[in-house]
């Protein structure tokens, strides 16, 4: 297979945090990055590569959305302006119960890749219902997706209680067992949705199977006083005696934890997914991102889903979190650029288990990897590309995506979905939602 060497104005590897390197190179070799050297030196050593020149762009690692609901693209600004368990109880179960299925999970899932991807997203946690319509869908756009495995206790049009779901998540992980792009987790909702039978047999199951917990957690003071009432203890505690925190646990939102919870998710090794714009949309308050950061507590960034944020636009949930975090914490020296970049890269694949693999710009990591045009209007003058990145760059500015060295979106143009496809299945969704 023939090389390829981009030539980016400015490469921003991640690794080490803020290191920003000029006139060099990164030479993709089938899947993986196989060197970053000086651009003449690339040049004299790979004659025969194709060498693509990138004179305004910064280059990057591919952003990683750790908290995602894919399909829920469909539901887009179906029910706006409404506090979480109304949006949640009389308007988005209901109209999931009319309407989910595989392929409505298929489309949407597949119209979500495509304003990832086209906003320089390579990787994807999810959490929906029909495992193997996300699956297909990630082959087909060629994302990296980590298929979450939605587990409750009542009823859907997917499945009739948490063993049927438990049971449907082992059999798609055993369906595309061997697929590099997909991976599974299971995914129970939040802990006033699923019983402490059901949390155990997830902990067996995971430690048995090598799979991640992906699960909703102190999104709500609601949720926090539920289980005062029910268990007698807040969610966290709960989860803790149930031996549900670890390494292994993703825990989205976690927008309401003190001072204990904040030492007991960095001592049990928890991963955190800051979903600032989804938060702000529900009212569900502000994460003490600066907080959980000072105590070594690894935080990524997610978007959630698009029928509650309403875009899946992980730059602008970058600066939206960077800002948030400096008023939150009342300190305009929290989460400066470089963390908060690396946060949406690095830490991302951290908390995925991936970090070895993907999230930073390093020789024998898979080469996914963005390039941002930098020569607009909007991001001049340039002082600090990193810093111009996470405060004035636009999703509509990613020029090239490519994930395992696939080139995925090539001078802005999708290469493996067709976006006029995927506007004909949209409008066929929203004409069936809507009757």
């Amino acid at each position: 297979m023939t090389l390829t060497v981009l030539h980016p104005r400015w490469l921003i590897p991640v690794e080490p945090q803020g290191l920003v390197l000029q006139q060099h190179a990164l030479v993709i070799d089938a899947e993986r990055i196989a060197a970053l050297l000086p651009s003449e030196q690339a040049r004299e050593r790979y004659p025969q590569a194709r060498h693509i020149e990138l004179a305004d762009h910064a280059l990057l690692p591919g952003l990683v959305n750790l908290h995602a609901h894919s399909a829920m693209s469909l539901l887009r600004g179906l029910a706006d302006d409404l506090a979480l368990m109304d949006w949640l109880n009389n308007h988005i179960w209901p109209a999931e119960g009319k309407h989910v299925s595989d392929a409505f999970v298929y489309d949407g899932t597949l119209h979500a890749m495509a304003e990832m991807l086209r906003g320089g997203t390579t990787t994807v946690n999810d959490m929906y219902f029909h495992h193997e319509a996300v699956a297909r869908a990630a082959i087909t756009a060629g994302m990296r997706t980590v298929v979450g495995c939605s587990i409750l206790e009542f009823p859907t049009g997917y499945g009739q209680n948490a063993d049927d779901y438990i049971s449907k998540a082992i059999a798609a992980r055993e369906a595309f067992r061997g697929e590099p792009l997909v991976g599974f987790s299971l995914a129970p909702h939040a802990p006033y949705t699923v019983s402490d039978e059901t949390f155990s047999k997830v902990v067996t199951l995971a430690e048995q199977l090598e799979m991640g917990i992906h699960c909703h957690i102190h999104e709500t003071e609601d949720e926090i006083a539920g289980s005062i009432t029910q268990y007698g203890v807040r969610p966290l505690e709960r989860l803790r005696a149930l031996g549900v925190l670890g390494p292994g646990l993703v825990a989205a939102h976690v927008v309401h934890a003190n001072d204990a919870e904040i030492e007991l998710l960095a001592r049990y090794g928890v991963h955190v997914a800051h979903n600032p714009a989804s938060n702000l949309k529900l009212a569900s308050g502000f994460a003490r991102i600066h907080a959980l950061q000072a105590a070594g507590v690894n935080v990524g960034l997610g978007t959630d889903g698009a029928a509650s944020n309403n875009k899946l636009d992980m730059l602008g949930d970058l600066r939206l979190a960077a800002l948030i975090a400096k008023a939150q914490s009342a300190n305009p020296t929290a989460l400066h650029a470089a963390a908060a970049l690396e946060m949406a890269t690095l830490a991302g694949a951290r908390a995925l288990g991936m970090a070895e693999q993907i999230g930073s710009l390093v020789a024998g990591k898979q080469a996914d990897i963005i390039a941002i045009n930098l020569a607009d209007i909007g991001s001049q003058p340039l002082y600090d590309p990193i810093s111009q990145i996470v405060y004035a760059a636009g999703r509509e500015q990613v020029s090239h995506v490519w994930v395992a060295g696939r080139a995925l979106l090539q001078e802005g143009e999708l290469s493996t979905l067709n976006p006029g496809q995927l506007l004909a299945r949209a409008h066929y969704w929203q004409a069936r939602i809507s009757a």
